[in-house]
This record gives structure tokens, C-alpha cells and sequence, in this order.
């Protein structure tokens, strides 16, 4: 247990500081459809980017909570998995936000902390439980993808194939989780989990 609690603190350490590695490389565009964008342009991709990039702290402090707060090897696996590519994300959210000359959330380590709670409270709710925590939270992240795809500049190539790929996996996930069990969670619940989220993306996107 303690080798574990050490091995989680490291990652955590490490999603905050942005000493991350991807194990898939960052989603490439064709040359030939690279642009340059405007300032306002640059400016609106990088707070979106922001909001993203919060989202991928968050979503390491929810699955590393729950990874520890279940007793099942399976489950843990799923997590860890999920964890593994939203990694992926965080890395290619940092090297976006850096081309944009944009920087983090500088209330991450808050965000996190929030996240962690909650994460690990769904799991001490039973595996159902919080297998339908991850299957909401990933059905949250796709539509909210969705409307960031929608903001950015069209000609902003270098975002939206980051975002797009996240929105493929972020699907995958929520999927594997009612694969595995997941309960719908009831209405109340997600609904205060849709206002939880929208202060969060409300206040990453300035701060």
C-alpha cells in the first residue's frame, strides 16, 4: 500500500509540474494545411486549451482515486489504463498551450485536490457506482469537447486534431465503463455534476 500511495504521489507530482510523457506522439497535421492565426485567434485557442488542460488534471485525480479506492485488480487495470491515455491528453494539451505562448490553470493544484475528493468518494460508493461516475464524467467531456470544437478559429488545424483524438478516447473510455457495469447515476447527481464542471471551465478559461 505504501509503495502504491508513493508510486500515485509521484504521478501527481508529475501531472502538476507538467512532467508528463506521452506514450502516443502529438497528433500531427498535415503541413500543407498549417495557418497562422490571428491574436484574438491565438488568444481564444489558448484559453480553450486552458480549460483543457485543467480537465486533464482533473481527470488524473479522479481515476487515481478511484484506482485506489476500489479493491478490484480488474477494475484498477481499467483505470490505470484510462489514466495512462488521458496522460497522453495532458502531455499534448502542455505542448499545445506552449505553441500557443499560453500558459496552465494557475489553480491546479486546487482542481486537482477537488478532484481527487470526489474520485475517491465515488469509489468508496461501491464499483458500480463509480464505473457510472466514469461513464458520466466521459459522456460530460465528449459534448464539452464538442462545444470547443465549435469555438475554435476553423483554421486552427493544430488544436482541433489534439481535441479531436481526445474526443475519440474520452468516447472509448465512457463506453469501457458501462461495458464493465456502470450504473446510471441518477439525475440530481449529474446535474450537479454538469455545474461542478462549468464553474471549473468558467474559471480555468481566465485564471
Amino acid at each position: 500500500m505504501i509503495d502504491r500511495l508513493i508510486g500515485e504521489f509521484d504521478r501527481s507530482l508529475r501531472a502538476l509540474t507538467g512532467v508528463v510523457r506521452a506514450t502516443r506522439p502529438l497528433p500531427q497535421i498535415d503541413e500543407a494545411a498549417a495557418a497562422e492565426l490571428s491574436a484574438s485567434e491565438t488568444k481564444q485557442a489558448g484559453a480553450l486549451m486552458r480549460v483543457n488542460h485543467t480537465g486533464e488534471i482533473c481527470a488524473q485525480a479522479l481515476y487515481q482515486a478511484q484506482k485506489l479506492a476500489t479493491q478490484s485488480v480488474r477494475l484498477k487495470a481499467n483505470f490505470e489504463h484510462a489514466a495512462r491515455e488521458e496522460e497522453d491528453h495532458l502531455s499534448w494539451l502542455a505542448e499545445r498551450l506552449n505553441a500557443l505562448d499560453a500558459r496552465s490553470s494557475l489553480l491546479n493544484p486546487l482542481w486537482y485536490a477537488g478532484a481527487f475528493a470526489i474520485g475517491f468518494i465515488a469509489g468508496k460508493m461501491g464499483d458500480r457506482i463509480s464505473l457510472g461516475f466514469m461513464a458520466e464524467t466521459e459522456r460530460q467531456v465528449e459534448q464539452h469537447l464538442d462545444r470547443h470544437l465549435e469555438k475554435l478559429a476553423l483554421n486552427d488545424h493544430g488544436s482541433r486534431v489534439v481535441l479531436e483524438q481526445m474526443r475519440v478516447d474520452e468516447i472509448a473510455h465512457g463506453q469501457a465503463a458501462i461495458a464493465a457495469g456502470g450504473a446510471e447515476l441518477p439525475l440530481p447527481v449529474r446535474r450537479l455534476m454538469r455545474m461542478s464542471s462549468r464553474v471549473m471551465t468558467s474559471v480555468a478559461y481566465y485564471i
